[in-house]
C-alpha cells in the first residue's frame, strides 16, 4: 500500500496529496485529529451545547494499545462546526501529525481488554456497550463512571452491567434497539444473543424492595451496580438465544421499529432474519448473500423492507426483505462495486432515506444514493469518470484501511470516522470529522439556482467597479 500501486494507479500518499488539495472544495467542514494508538470504533454520544457557530458533541472512541499503557474507552468533547461558517483556507491547513483542536479528551475508563466496538443506547446515548476479546458484552454508563488515569498497572475499570450468554468470544457484532433498552450480540460461538438491561433494573428492584420497580430509568441500573463497591459488577443473562449461522457472527442489527425483529451476518457468507416471537430459529436464511465472509448488515431507519451488507468480496449488496432469495440463494435489489478491497462498515444515512456510507479496507469511505442507480444522467456531470453507478462522494481522507464511520444524528450530513494506520505509517490512528459541501447533495434545481445567483451577483459587482 506504501508505494506505487498496481498498472500505474497512484500510491496512497500521492492519492492524499491529491484529495488535500480538494479539500476546500469537496468540503463544508472538515478535522483532522491524530491518534497516538489506533480506534477500532468510534460512535457519536449526545449533543451537550448549542452555539452560534458551532455545537459541541460528545464522541466516543478507543485507544487500542501496545501493552505499554492500558487498553481505554475515551469520551472526547467535539466542536462541530455549523455549516457554511468554516472558511476554505482554514479547513485545508491542517497537519496530520497534530491533534485537532475541535477534539479535546474529556474521560478515560480504563477498559478490561481492547474495545473492538462502541454501541450507544439511542434512547440514552450515556448508556455505552463495549464488546472486547471475551464472551461478555460490558455496559457502561459512561457519564457516571470515574475519570482514569491509563498508566501501566491501573486497574481495570468496573463495568455498570455484564451480560452473559455467549460461549466463546464475541468481538464484532453488536447492536443497541432503537425503540427500547435491548442489546444483541453475536460471536464465535455462532450464536446471536438478546439482552434487555431492563431485566436488570427488575432484579435489583426486587433486591432492594424498592419503590417503582418498573421505572425505565436505565441510569437507576447502572447506579445500583456502581454504589455496591464490595461486589462485582451485577451480571444479567440472555432473553434468547438464536442459533442458525455455521460460522462466526460479524454483526447484527435491529429492525428500527421493532425490539423483536434482528438480523445478522457472518462468515458462512449467509444474512439470517431473526423473530423472537416466533421462536429462536432463522425466520428467513439468506445462504450466498455475498461470495465471501459478510462483514456488516444495516437496516434501513427510513424504509424497512431495505437491508445492507458489506463483504470481504469487496462489494455491498441491498436486500429487499420482501424478495431475499432466488432457490434459496441471495438475490440481491443491486450490488454496489466500488471498493477494491474487503467492505468493513455500512450505515444508511439518518439524514436521507436513500442514501448511505460504506468504508473498507482499502481507506475510501464511500457514500452512495442507491436512487441515483440507473438514472441517465447524473446531476450536474459530477460523476466521476468510470465511477460505479450510485456513488456520488468518495472520502479520501484516510490512509490506510477505514476501520469505522458514524453518521451524526444530530448534525445533518456529517460524518466521523477513524483508519487504522499502523500498516501504512507505522503510527496510531486518524480521526477526521466532516461535512461534504451542500452544493454535492442538495437537490440540482436548487444547487443551479443558488449558482445562478452567484454569478449574478459577481457580475454586477464587477460592473461597479
Amino acid at each position: 500500500m506504501k508505494e506505487r500501486g498496481k498498472a500505474g494507479q497512484p500510491s496512497v500518499d500521492e492519492r492524499y496529496t491529491q484529495w488535500k488539495s480538494l479539500v476546500p472544495i469537496l468540503y463544508d467542514w472538515l478535522a483532522n485529529h491524530n491518534l497516538v494508538w489506533p480506534s477500532l470504533s468510534c460512535r457519536w454520544g449526545p449533543q451537550l451545547e448549542q452555539a452560534t457557530y458551532k455545537n459541541r458533541q460528545r464522541l466516543y472512541l478507543s485507544e487500542q494499545t501496545d501493552g505499554s499503557v492500558p487498553n481505554t474507552l475515551v469520551l472526547a468533547n467535539c466542536e462541530v462546526v455549523k455549516p457554511r461558517v468554516a472558511a476554505a483556507e482554514h479547513i485545508s491547513q491542517f497537519n496530520e501529525e497534530a491533534r485537532s483542536p475541535f477534539v479535546k479528551k474529556f474521560k478515560t475508563i480504563i477498559h478490561p481488554g481492547e474495545v473492538n466496538r462502541i454501541r450507544e443506547l439511542p434512547k440514552n446515548t450515556k448508556i455505552v456497550a463495549t464488546h472486547t476479546d471475551s464472551p461478555d458484552v460490558l455496559i457502561w454508563d459512561v457519564e457516571a463512571q470515574p475519570n482514569r488515569h491509563a498508566v501501566l498497572g491501573a486497574a481495570d475499570s468496573r463495568p455498570d452491567l455484564i451480560l452473559t450468554g455467549h460461549q466463546d468470544n464475541a468481538e464484532f457484532a453488536l447492536a443497541m434497539c432503537p425503540t427500547e433498552p435491548f442489546v444483541l450480540s453475536g460471536g464465535k460461538d455462532k450464536s446471536v444473543v438478546l439482552w434487555s438491561i431492563h431485566d436488570h433494573i427488575t432484579a435489583s428492584a426486587a433486591d432492594t424492595k424498592s419503590p417503582g420497580s418498573g421505572s425505565s430509568s436505565i441510569k437507576h441500573a447502572s447506579k445500583v451496580g456502581a454504589t455496591d463497591k464490595a461486589a462485582e459488577s451485577p451480571a444479567v443473562g440472555p432473553r434468547g438465544i438464536y442459533h442458525g449461522h455455521d460460522d462466526t457472527v460479524e454483526d447484527v442489527q435491529f429492525c428500527p421499529s421493532s425490539v423483536q425483529e434482528f438480523c445478522s451476518v457472518g462468515d458462512d457468507s449467509c444474512l439470517i432474519l431473526w423473530d423472537a416471537r416466533t421462536g429462536t430459529s432463522p425466520a428467513i436464511k439468506v445462504e450466498k448473500a455475498h461470495n465471501a465472509d459478510l462483514h456488516c448488515v444495516d437496516w434501513n431507519p427510513h424504509d424497512e423492507n431495505l437491508i445492507l451488507t458489506g463483504s470481504a468480496d469487496n462489494s455491498v449488496r441491498m436486500f429487499d426483505r420482501r424478495n431475499l432469495t432466488t432457490g434459496g440463494v441471495g438475490s440481491p435489489v443491486y450490488k454496489f462495486e466500488g471498493h477494491k478491497a474487503a467492505v468493513l462498515c455500512v450505515q444508511w444515512s439518518p439524514d436521507k432515506a436513500s442514501v448511505f456510507g460504506s468504508s473498507a479496507e482499502d481507506g475510501f469511505l464511500n457514500v452512495w444514493d442507491h436512487e441515483k442507480v440507473g438514472k441517465k444522467k447524473d446531476r450536474l456531470g459530477t460523476r466521476m469518470p468510470n465511477s460505479p453507478p450510485g456513488l456520488f462522494f468518495q472520502h479520501a481522507g484516510h490512509r490506510d484501511k477505514v476501520v469505522d464511520f458514524h453518521w451524526n444524528a444530530t448534525d445533518p450530513w456529517t460524518i466521523v470516522s477513524v483508519s487504522d494506520d499502523c500498516e501504512s505509517t507505522g503510527g496510531g490512528g486518524t480521526l477526521q470529522i466532516w461535512r461534504m459541501s451542500d452544493l454535492i447533495y442538495r437537490p440540482e434545481e436548487e444547487v443551479l439556482a443558488e449558482l445562478e445567483k452567484f454569478k449574478s451577483h459577481i457580475l454586477s459587482c464587477s460592473a461597479k467597479s
